[in-house]
């Protein structure tokens, strides 16, 4: 690979991760969600809409301690996004579940996903789309791998 092509890749890259950073930042903390961050938004992905989940399950879905994760719960409580509860089962066990007011960020954020997505297959055709997911894939191996060995 040549010199240029290298350089330009990495261009995309930053570009790509700053931009989606930023412009997710703008179109997801819309005047309705403006009491929470972006960050806070993930947190509300990774609870999720189905079953109740623990604070160990979503600090490991985001790759945060649970001690981190705790003082964000905390925030999102008081806002009305999400209720905690002991598990009947275990009560060391802490579960947390989107309230209609979280579950409605939820959609929110996940409706910016899903429109990215389209934007970015919509001209492709089957075989680029399979190569678009080699590359993503590659990429995200390798992020893992650089993350594991730190």
């Amino acid at each position: 690979m040549g010199k240029g092509t290298t350089r330009l890749l990495n261009e995309l890259l930053v570009n790509l991760f700053n931009n989606v950073m930023d412009t997710e930042a703008k179109v997801i903390i819309t005047e309705e969600f403006k009491d929470i961050s972006n960050n806070d938004m993930h947190i509300i992905d990774a609870i999720g809409i189905a079953e109740p989940r623990s604070m160990s399950m979503i600090a490991k879905t985001l790759n945060v301690t649970v001690g981190t994760l705790t003082t964000n719960m905390n925030s999102l409580e008081d806002k009305g996004y999400i209720t905690r509860q002991r598990s009947t089962q275990d009560k060391r066990v802490v579960l947390v579940v989107l309230t209609d007011k979280g579950r409605k960020a939820f959609f929110h954020h996940r409706d910016f996903h899903r429109n990215m997505i389209k934007a970015i297959v919509k001209d492709l055709d089957e075989d680029e789309k399979k190569i678009l997911i080699q590359c993503l894939q590659a990429l995200d191996d390798f992020f893992e791998k650089e993350a594991a060995s730190k």
